[in-house]
């Protein structure tokens, strides 16, 4: 052992580094980068793994057993390849279907996406919202369940987008779609009642539209308040495995990883502006079921 006087610091030569927590992140397909950007403000000293199952995208056309039997399928791999401390499913319709499932196979903590239709309820001051989700997310029970539990007294238009997710991945890649194909998807989320009162708040329930947020408030016929999770998510992290190191910021790469093979060179400068230093295109190759 040793002392810098002048620093006032002990040096003991036994002294074990810092512990650096693996975080995996998974989706379906990019949608999950909105919450790994909350993440990593969260947890700046952590490595972390973004996986996108994106052979598999969209989730929406598999059966609820072929959906389950798919990520259980391609999370065994991810949990033995690399060693996750932790697991957030950034996508509702995983989340809401698949959880359960997870938490019994595996001994890690997995953090879940759901519909924020609790805080969205909450910040309605016209008691009118609507949840903007894939058709799979809005025909969950579970779905049902939150809007009976937290949004009673709200008036709830529960709205199934088929295709923005998948606008969403195009825009990322540098193919956004019209202001007219975007508008019409949101368009039913936006609802008048006879009283003169209409919606004021849509809950964001697909982890792909913050991806397009700058687009979905310049087009919205009135302004209304989109509710994002991300941010809650990554407090529900830091519940679980804590706080970020003091002076241990930024020094783990991170990398993201497909399990198919259609990453365009955009879409990998995409990432990297993100801050992704090594990009795995078929790292995970698997059959889809």
């Amino acid at each position: 052992m040793r002392i810098d006087l002048l620093a006032g610091t002990v040096y003991h030569p036994l002294a074990m580094p810092p512990h650096v927590p693996t975080i995996l992140v998974f989706d379906s397909g990019l949608g999950g980068l909105t919450v790994y950007s909350e993440l990593v403000k969260a947890r700046p000293d952590a490595r972390f793994v973004y996986a996108a199952d994106d052979a598999a995208f969209p989730y929406g056309r598999l059966s609820e057993a072929e959906l389950v039997a798919r990520v259980l399928a391609v999370m065994e791999m991810l949990v033995d390849t690399y060693a996750p401390e932790i697991a957030v499913i950034a996508c509702n319709t995983a989340s809401t279907l698949v959880l359960p499932h997870l938490r019994a196979r595996f001994s890690i903590p997995f953090v879940g996406t759901v519909p924020a239709i609790k805080p969205g309820a909450a910040r309605s001051a016209s008691r009118m919202i609507s949840v903007l989700a894939t058709p799979g997310t809005v025909a969950r029970d579970y779905t049902q369940d939150l809007v009976r539990t937290y949004a009673r007294d709200c008036a709830v238009a529960l709205v199934g987008s088929t295709r923005l997710a998948a606008m969403a991945e195009a825009e990322l890649a540098g193919s956004p779609a019209s202001d007219a194909d975007i508008l019409a998807e949101i368009a039913p989320c936006f609802c008048e009642a006879p009283d003169g009162r209409r919606t004021d708040t849509v809950v964001l329930a697909c982890t792909h539209y913050p991806l397009l947020l700058h687009r979905l408030e310049r087009l919205a016929p009135w302004p209304v308040t989109f509710v994002d999770p991300a941010p809650a998510i990554a407090r529900r992290m830091v519940d679980l495995i804590g706080a970020p190191l003091i002076g241990h910021e930024g020094e783990e790469e991170a990398c993201a990883v497909f399990t198919g093979t259609g990453a365009s060179d955009r879409l990998k400068a995409a990432l990297a502006a993100r801050g992704f230093s090594r990009i795995d295109t078929g790292a995970l190759a698997l059959a889809v079921a």
